[in-house]
């Protein structure tokens, strides 16, 4: 059953568990614009905003390749569809966002399966979570995992891994890091919001992960999880160099009036890619659910667009398919 997380600290403390870290009971402070009042919200339904225009299936592109073999000095990305990708790196194996459901709250089944089967995934070290939406938190898919997997979440969200069962939770502010198996994990700031109920808007937070792999062959790799455009891009860059390639969201972006502050479109992240000043990038957050306006080949058709008006490599662009994988090798990083 859902709870707030203030209903569950309550709970906690007539326990007589542990409560975790302190935390305040909003981040609304953190907001960098106002999450969209109901009336948006009306609007936007009414005028159909969160479906897409155009054909839908059969459009993006899936691939059926297996989970590449990453020998030392080496790292890969695979896109399993939306925001949930395979990151491998350091010899360690992480998960993000991960969502294997058919079907999310609010929306219609899925256009494309996920990349990866469950079954086909080999064994998770890390689980990173950039928020609490249901297109980022899917409970089904979090219930699979085994419970002593590291998860690593924003700061207010611990408790509700901890509630279904998970013993290595961590939690963090933006800017706060945490090494699991010689890999650093940095939680980023982003221009976001969370929710998942009527009652807890913004009680926990919503940010990226830098994942940092130790060693000579050292690669880093950023995951942006979901945003809009904004300054946090530029600082992350300046914070963390030589980031070798970036997840970035290209999709749900159209009606730009309820979308710009919650959402990058394809050429904002283009222009984040710059201000992180990352050598390559990922498209994700696209092709997987009907969450907005844009025909649903829109986000990678203008993010090579928008790729080839900055003149970067097109080569540097990393459009997967649902279920592609790219190699980095020591020769490649940076």
């Amino acid at each position: 059953m859902y709870r707030p997380r203030t209903v569950h600290r309550v709970l906690t403390r007539l326990t007589g568990r542990s409560a975790g870290r302190a935390w305040p009971r909003s981040f609304a402070d953190r907001l960098t614009h106002p999450v969209p009042g109901p009336a948006a919200v009306m609007r936007l339904m009414r005028e159909r905003g969160n479906r897409p225009t155009g054909p839908t299936v059969g459009r993006v592109p899936v691939v059926d390749q297996a989970v590449p073999l990453v020998r030392p000095g080496q790292a890969a990305v695979t896109w399993i569809g939306h925001a949930t990708c395979l990151v491998q790196l350091g010899g360690r194996v992480v998960l993000t966002d991960p969502v294997f459901a058919e079907k999310i709250p609010g929306t219609p089944r899925r256009y494309t399966p996920p990349g990866v089967a469950w079954e086909s995934l080999p064994p998770i070290d890390v689980v990173v979570i950039s928020h609490n939406h249901f297109d980022h938190l899917d409970e089904p898919t979090v219930r699979r995992l085994p419970r002593d997997t590291p998860v690593l979440v924003p700061a207010g969200l611990a408790w509700w891994f901890q509630a279904r069962g998970f013993r290595r939770v961590v939690e963090l502010d933006w800017w706060e890091s945490t090494t699991v198996g010689g890999v650093r994990f940095d939680f980023t700031p982003a221009h976001h919001w969370s929710r998942r109920g009527l009652l807890d808007t913004c009680q926990s937070l919503w940010g990226g992960w830098l994942m940092t792999a130790d060693g000579p062959a050292a690669h880093r790799v950023f995951f942006a999880g979901d945003s809009a455009y904004g300054p946090a891009f530029a600082e992350i860059g300046s914070r963390f160099p030589d980031i070798d390639v970036a997840l970035l969201p290209v999709g749900a972006f159209r009606p730009r009036w309820f979308m710009k502050p919650l959402h990058m479109d394809p050429a904002e992240a283009v222009r984040a890619c710059d201000d992180l000043r990352a050598q390559r990038m990922v498209t994700i957050h696209w092709g997987t659910f009907a969450l907005s306006a844009e025909p649903v080949l829109a986000p990678v058709e203008l993010a090579r667009k928008a790729w080839a008006e900055s003149g970067r490599p097109a080569g540097t662009l990393w459009d997967l398919a649902v279920g592609e994988s790219r190699l980095l090798t020591a020769e490649t990083s940076h």
